[in-house]
């Protein structure tokens, strides 16, 4: 049986928060995630709410974030807004690790269904991932599920390929040499000696596939391939300003900060949990 490391909970917390990439980065997008959860109690309007007087109005202390051509309030829609893409991209994340790890582990362990496995990976990551995105959601039609499910589909041949790649090295190491020899199930092997050694490869990679998905589904939204119009996304908000730029800025710029706080602060955070959790990188656990 394979023998795995743990790291006491107080100090691994610890040791998280002496990082301060990643002590930011869970910060910030734990504050956004705050945000998005409390908005029917944060926001002072409704995210719909047409007032056609007051349409084009600068920040102020009545509107935080001005008003778009509607109207409407942009802090409450931003808010609102977060609950969408933090959504889709936590849905999509799980539903690319589930085809990830299940393709990845098939082709890493089963050697002949390798061969067909990498191929079907290596042609899914031939195309440019908003195109690969804008074909599947077309083809599937625009909805909230198509498009978590168009980009689970996407990212998931990135994990794919990093389990895949560790579980070619793994099927070779001892313990599970053993493991065969002594009878244990096919099944049992690869959940309990290969899947849970790539747990620190997995969750490191799964940061970066969130922050992918909620950037992939602002550029849909964007382009107007993602969900339904009235639905408030940070993507429909920035391309709505788009004209409106020079004569009410706060429309676009208010949503892109979001966005870049949104990705960057996962990236950060997947950058200081590959850091935590490679010990190849890690000097202190």
């Amino acid at each position: 049986m394979a023998a795995v490391s743990i790291t006491p909970a107080p100090r691994l917390t610890t040791l998280m928060l002496q990082r301060k990439t990643l002590a930011i980065g869970l910060a910030v997008i734990l504050a956004i995630a705050l945000f998005a959860l409390l908005a029917p109690l944060i926001a002072p309007y409704a995210p719909n709410k047409l007032s056609i007087v007051n349409r084009l109005k600068p920040p102020s202390g009545t509107y935080f974030f001005g008003t778009d051509e509607f109207g409407r309030d942009i802090f409450s829609r931003t808010i609102y807004a977060g609950r969408l893409s933090l959504t889709v991209g936590a849905a999509a994340t799980v539903f690319a690790c589930v085809i990830g790890i299940t393709l990845g582990l098939a082709a890493g362990f089963f050697r002949r269904a390798d061969a067909v496995i990498a191929r079907i990976i290596d042609a899914m990551m031939a195309f440019p991932d908003i195109l690969l995105a804008i074909a599947l959601v077309a083809a599937l039609g625009p909805s909230l599920t198509t498009v978590i499910v168009a980009l689970g589909i996407v990212y998931a041949p990135r994990l794919a390929r990093i389990v895949r790649a560790s579980t070619l090295v793994i099927r070779e190491l001892p313990y599970v040499e053993a493991a065969r020899a002594l009878g244990v199930p096919t099944w049992r092997i690869m959940t309990r000696h290969v899947l849970r050694n790539l747990v620190s490869p997995i969750l490191v990679q799964a940061t970066f596939i969130f922050a992918y998905a909620m950037l992939a589904e602002a550029s849909l939204s964007f382009l107007g391939v993602g969900v339904s119009p009235e639905i408030p996304t940070w993507g429909t908000m920035i391309a709505s300003g788009r004209q409106y730029v020079g004569q009410a800025d706060w429309m676009t710029i208010f949503p892109g900060v979001a966005i870049i706080l949104s990705v960057l602060s996962l990236q950060l955070v997947g950058d200081g949990l590959r850091d935590l959790l490679d010990p190849r990188l890690r000097k202190d656990l």
